[in-house]
């Protein structure tokens, strides 16, 4: 029963939100891999060695904000800039012991951004990704024997997050009939940011009774490097205010996501119910925070079930956006500095997002 209560680490834990500095472009939900796979119930006699998690996401982000207020202008004029996300995790966790696990995560994107000001201004075209994103090494422990404390427990878990993901990633922009410039894509639907990060977790949960428990995920991702040297001009040649305002080259972001809710088993199901905060900062843990990147947050209610037999666990969650806020990036700073004029660029984001997957156990 308590394994099935705990089918709620199961579901990865996915990505902050991919920014940049410019009035224009959107918010991606970058995936970060798999959280916890580690059941409380497992014991060193009986230990289930390996687990398979394969978790699929997909949004479509288009509401454009500045701030909390939204942009509708920009659906009605149909300027609006439309992505269309997917993201394969395939997540392998080996169960070294009750206490130790290590899981890999390797991420598998497929983007499409459709646009008119990256291309003529005048008609709709698109720009593609696709590949292996940044892969992701973690190891978890928990903090207590979990023989001992079968009715609650937190886990920690210390990762290194390696630049595998294409971060110049390049596809043709549209100018004309005859004129189409290869050049990165927008950082949006680009498959990495070009960092080695450092990432943290610690996964925590509650059972009041066999049916009814509690849970909470903590996330954050530090990004020493600053820049990754990506240009932003999209095969165009680079603007003085671009250089000026700082925002020529891509920014290589932190990121982190909370989540915390309640789970209710009947027979061999698990329904959920929580609050899932995802946000890219302004400023960086570690190391500089110049760039072009978007910062900003959503906060999302977040249902979800979960359908356990045998060895297999199949999950779905659906987090629909509560509010949505594109915060004032360093580069938006600058130029208000500069200026004398307030400043704080635009980004667009989805209504909802769609996580559908499974664990198998071996």
């Amino acid at each position: 029963m308590r394994q099935t209560l705990l089918i709620t680490f199961i579901t990865l834990l996915l990505g902050g939100i991919s920014n940049n500095g410019n009035a224009q472009g959107c918010v991606a939900i970058r995936s970060t891999g798999g959280v916890c796979t580690m059941s409380q119930d497992q014991q060193l006699d009986t230990l289930t060695k390996w687990e398979l998690n394969v978790n699929n996401r997909y949004f479509k982000s288009f509401r454009h904000f500045v701030g909390t207020k939204e942009q509708k202008q920009r659906v009605e004029l149909g300027t609006e800039v439309v992505n269309h996300s997917y993201t394969m995790d395939i997540t392998p966790t080996y169960h070294l012991n009750k206490w130790w696990s290590f899981s890999l995560d390797v991420p598998i994107l497929a983007n499409t951004r459709s646009s008119l000001y990256e291309h003529d201004g005048k008609s709709r075209h698109e720009t593609h990704s696709f590949g292996v994103g940044d892969i992701r090494l973690t190891a978890y422990t928990w903090l207590w024997d979990p023989t001992k404390m079968p009715r609650g427990n937190v886990q920690v878990g210390l990762g290194i997050k390696l630049p595998t993901g294409d971060y110049n990633y390049q596809d043709f922009f549209y100018k004309n009939d005859s004129t189409r410039l290869l050049g990165p894509v927008d950082q949006s639907i680009q498959l990495g940011d070009g960092g080695t990060g450092i990432t943290f977790e610690m996964n925590a949960f509650y059972s009041f009774t066999e049916k009814l428990s509690t849970y909470a995920n903590v996330y954050y991702l530090a990004n020493p490097r600053e820049q990754n040297g990506t240009s932003t001009s999209r095969g165009g040649t680079t603007s003085q205010s671009s250089i000026l305002y700082e925002t020529s080259t891509m920014s290589v972001p932190d990121q982190y996501m909370l989540r915390a809710g309640a789970n209710y088993t009947v027979n061999s199901f698990l329904f959920t119910l929580g609050v899932r905060d995802e946000c890219l900062p302004v400023h960086d843990l570690i190391g500089g925070s110049g760039g072009f990147r978007r910062p900003g947050f959503i906060i999302s209610i977040e249902p979800g079930i979960n359908y356990s037999f045998k060895k297999f666990d199949l999950y779905a969650y659906v987090p629909v956006a509560l509010e949505r806020n594109r915060t004032q990036s360093v580069p938006d700073k600058i130029k208000t500095a500069m200026t004398g004029v307030y400043s704080q660029g635009d980004a667009a984001f989805a209504d909802y997002t769609v996580n559908i997957g499974f664990t198998k156990r071996f």
